[in-house]
């Protein structure tokens, strides 16, 4: 389970960090709303906590965003506004929890597991094909796949955005948790185990390459 962190308050992310760590959840932290949806357009959360207020404005403005693009993904906001009136306009805007501060953090993280476990399913089903991210699973007219690790998660991202061309740097930034120590020629390692164990034993293509672009997730295409 993948968090992203929105709060400008340095030790209180900190905390929120290393404590979900414990629980063991991989999470992101950012401190403005630029960064968050930057984040947010690379990667793919489970969840985002996010604070109310923050330096270049007010986070409950992207929660319509959030919830169009990946509307599975569960939204907390964390605020000091203690009055109905915040909390009312927090949930109508999409949030799935408002947590009053101060909170405890063994309640947040009790609310936290809730809303994972009623948020919805995070499944990608395209025709014949099932993705599972919770699973690590996939299969394929009932067959399963043997497919883990990274390349699972290339596949998975590239599912996720199937409209979209991505590139080796965004895949990177993506999925590895320090891009910067790893060569893009990781990338191009993962596509070729999802053809080899996936495409060619089922003859489908699930991933296209776009000359000096990147890959776009392409099933349904048969192999001709």
């Amino acid at each position: 389970m993948r968090i992203l962190i929105i709060e400008d308050e340095v030790t209180l992310n900190k905390m929120l960090a290393e404590g979900l760590k414990e629980f063991g959840y991989q999470s992101d932290v950012v401190e403005t709303l630029k960064d968050g949806e930057y984040y947010l357009d690379i990667r793919n959360y489970d969840l985002v906590l996010m604070d109310w207020m923050l330096p270049d404005g007010n986070s409950v403005d992207i929660i319509g965003d959030i919830k169009s693009n990946t509307p599975k993904t569960v939204v907390v906001v964390l605020s000091a506004r203690d009055d109905n009136e915040s909390e009312i306009e927090a949930l109508r805007a999409g949030a799935d929890d408002y947590i009053r501060k101060p909170f405890d953090f063994d309640v947040l993280i009790a609310r936290i597991e809730a809303r994972l476990r009623f948020g919805g399913s995070n499944i990608i089903e395209i025709e014949d094909l099932t993705i599972n991210p919770e699973e690590e699973k996939i299969t394929y007219k009932e067959n399963e796949i043997e497919l883990k690790g990274k390349p699972f998660e290339v596949l998975t991202h590239l599912a996720r955005h199937r409209d979209q061309i991505v590139s080796k740097e965004q895949l990177l930034d993506a999925i590895w948790e320090e891009p910067e120590l790893v060569t893009p020629n990781v990338i191009e390692v993962a596509i070729n185990q999802i053809r080899q164990k996936m495409d060619k034993p089922l003859g489908i293509t699930t991933i296209e390459t776009v000359r000096r672009r990147g890959y776009r997730f392409c099933f349904p295409k048969e192999i001709n």
